[in-house]
C-alpha cells in the first residue's frame, strides 16, 4: 500500500508540473480548480453513495438486532459507533461511507440483512467496520480525486476538439485541447490502475482485521461465498437493483461484478473471491 501510494504521489506531482507549464501564467487558475474539485468530491461524496442507494438512516428501535450488533462490535474494537442505515436493496452487501470517523456510516441492504446468518453477518459489519477504522473511504477519496478530474478535463478537451473542428480558424483551440486531452488520459490511465490496486488490498486488510475482530474468518468466508453466489448468479435480485449497484462496485463488501480475465483484474476494485477465501482458509487455521 506504501508503494502505490508513493507512485500514486509521483504521478500526480507530474501530472500537476506538467499543468502548470501548460497553463504559463494562468497556472493558479488550474490549481484553483484543482483543489476546488478536490474539496467538493472529499465533502460529497459519501452523500452521493447513500443518495445512489436510497439508503436511510435508521434507529435502535427501527433495527435493534443491527444496532446491538454493532454495538458490541465497536465496544470490542474500541471505536465510536458510526451512524447507521439500511437500503431496500435486494442486493445483498454492505459499504462503509464518509470523509472521516466522526462523519461514517455504516449502510447495509435488506438484502444482506435477509441472506446471512447472524455470525455471518458480525464478519461482514465487523469488515465495513475495519474500513471506517482504517479510514479507508477518505485515503480512496483523496487517492482518486486527481483521477477522476482528469478523466472529466479529457471529455472536456475532446469536446473542444468538435468545437474547434466544426469553427474555422480555430485550430490553435484543437491543439491545445489535444495536448490536455493526451495528459488527462495518461495521468486518467496510471492513477486508475494503481487505486484500484490500492482497493485490493485495502480490501485484504479490511478482511484481515475483521477476522481478528471476530475470531472467526470461517464466518466471514461463508458470508462471501454466499454474497458473491447470490450476486454474480442473480438469485432473484431484479435486474435495475444489479445495475444500481454496479455502480458503486468499489464501496461494496464484495463486488456485484466480478473480474474474469488478467485484464480485468488489474481494473478491479476487489481481490478475486478466491484469494480472499485463500487467505481467510490460512488465518481460520493458524486460529
Amino acid at each position: 500500500m506504501l508503494s502505490v501510494m508513493g507512485l500514486l504521489a509521483a504521478v500526480y506531482a507530474g501530472a500537476m508540473v506538467a499543468l502548470v507549464l501548460m497553463l504559463g501564467r494562468a497556472w493558479p487558475i488550474g490549481v484553483a480548480v484543482v483543489v476546488a474539485f478536490a474539496a467538493f468530491q472529499f465533502l460529497t461524496s459519501g452523500k452521493v453513495v447513500l443518495r445512489t442507494m436510497g439508503a436511510q438512516v435508521v434507529t435502535a428501535d427501527q433495527e435493534p438486532e443491527l444496532h446491538a450488533l454493532v454495538d458490541r462490535l465497536c465496544a470490542m474494537a474500541g471505536m465510536d459507533k458510526p451512524a447507521i442505515a439500511v437500503s431496500e436493496s435486494r442486493v445483498p452487501n454492505a459499504c462503509a461511507v464518509g470523509r472521516s470517523k466522526d462523519s461514517t456510516t455504516l449502510c447495509v441492504t435488506r438484502g444482506l440483512l435477509d441472506t446471512l446468518e447472524p455470525s455471518e453477518l458480525e464478519g461482514v459489519v465487523a469488515h465495513e467496520l475495519s474500513h471506517v477504522a482504517h479510514g479507508d473511504a477518505a485515503v480512496m477519496t483523496v487517492a482518486a480525486f486527481v483521477g477522476v478530474l482528469a478523466g472529466l478535463v479529457a471529455r472536456v478537451g475532446l469536446r473542444l476538439v468538435y468545437i474547434g473542428g466544426r469553427a474555422r480558424g480555430l485550430w490553435h483551440i484543437i491543439v491545445v485541447a489535444l495536448g490536455f486531452i493526451a495528459l488527462s488520459a495518461a495521468t486518467w490511465f496510471i492513477s486508475l490502475v494503481l487505486t484500484r490496486s490500492l482497493s485490493r488490498y485495502r480490501e485484504f486488510a479490511a478482511d484481515r482485521s475483521a477476522a481478528q475482530l471476530t475470531g472467526n474468518p470461517s464466518a466471514l468466508a461463508s458470508a462471501l461465498t454466499k454474497v458473491s453466489a447470490k450476486v454474480s448468479g442473480g438469485g432473484g435480485i431484479p435486474q435495475v437493483d444489479l445495475r444500481k449497484a454496479g455502480a458503486l462496485n468499489a464501496f461494496y463488501f464484495a463486488p456485484v461484478s466480478a473480474a474474469k480475465t488478467t485484464a480485468h483484474h488489474l481494473l478491479s476494485t476487489h481481490p478475486t473471491t478466491q484469494a480472499r477465501l485463500d487467505r481467510l482458509l490460512r488465518m481460520s487455521s493458524q486460529l
